[in-house]
């Protein structure tokens, strides 16, 4: 091959499976990419993808070679860039995950600092809450919160994130301020439940107990599924919430809310960064992820 363009698209039509969504990340034209993936399947003489209509899956075969040539691309952006100095601006694309209320309360304001240093940068920042499958769709690195239940991926401890419980002014003067978990019942207190999927069982009100913890299953009338929706329904006074102490830190500072139950606080969440394979960063994600790492120090125990 006389260059690495047929890989590079190759790769971007695996993870996105889509030629369409690939070439626009790509800026090339559609029909070009289709024409280069099936030049470089001619040339090694394998099948790579299945094309139907409505998707793009790899082959058994284009599973191998697409591990292999991420690692390849990887390889060759080390070399790229091991004769540059530390002081030398980082260039081209990262994509990353995280959970909504750390890109908006830490990274996005502080983003303009990292592209003042690093202006070739491209940062494709996703940041729902559900959780996205790095290599299918096509991330260089994502921030988690809790268990890391697949053991493929490779996972770097950033912290403990200590969780409190809030309630705002307003229910807390209808409901009346809880000071033992008996209470919650007892005052018929509410919560606001927070689910990832529609339509599964939400989760329950966690507390310590003994040595673990314990989850009590209050009622309540809204049901959302992103922190940030999740905030302002507290906010709104429509139930209590548990959430990360720095996220609800300014709007305990401001008496938009109160923390109630300080010795039932649940347990606190771990967060990690993680990569799909260590071999495959590159300098501008290692960069990316160690400026992201600082930023979040302060927000993790």
């Amino acid at each position: 091959m006389k260059n690495l363009e047929p890989l590079i698209i190759f790769a971007r039509v695996a993870e996105m499976k889509s030629f369409t969504q690939a070439a626009e990340s790509l800026g090339i034209q559609k029909g070009r990419a289709s024409l280069v993936v099936r030049e470089l399947e001619q040339e090694i003489g394998a099948t790579l993808l299945h094309r139907t209509t409505r998707t793009v899956q790899l082959t058994e075969d284009g599973r191998v070679f697409y591990s292999r040539a991420r690692d390849f691309l990887s390889e060759a952006e080390e070399l790229k860039s091991m004769f540059s100095h530390g002081g030398q601006s980082l260039r081209g694309r990262i994509r990353v995950d995280m959970p909504a209320v750390l890109a908006q309360s830490v990274v996005i304001p502080a983003l303009p600092q990292l592209l003042e240093v690093h202006p070739e940068l491209e940062i494709e920042l996703s940041s729902t809450d559900r959780r996205v499958d790095l290599v299918q769709e096509g991330f260089d690195c994502v921030v988690r919160l809790g268990p890391i239940v697949d053991e493929t991926l490779i996972a770097r401890p950033l912290g403990h994130l200590r969780m409190i419980n809030a309630a705002s002014p307003g229910y807390l003067d209808r409901f009346g301020v809880p000071q033992t978990i008996e209470d919650l019942l007892s005052q018929g207190h509410r919560m606001v439940h927070y689910m990832r999927n529609f339509g599964s069982k939400p989760d329950g009100w966690e507390y310590p107990a003994g040595e673990g913890y314990q989850s009590l299953m209050l009622p309540g009338t809204v049901r959302v599924n992103s922190v940030p929706a999740y905030h302002e329904a507290g906010l709104a006074g429509l139930g209590l919430i548990q959430g990360g102490y720095s996220s609800l830190l300014p709007h305990i500072k401001s008496g938009a809310l109160v923390e109630v139950l300080p010795n039932f606080r649940p347990a606190p969440l771990t967060a990690f960064f993680v990569v799909a394979h260590r071999r495959n960063l590159s300098q501008r994600v290692r960069a990316f992820m160690n400026w992201t790492e600082e930023m979040l120090k302060p927000y993790f125990d």
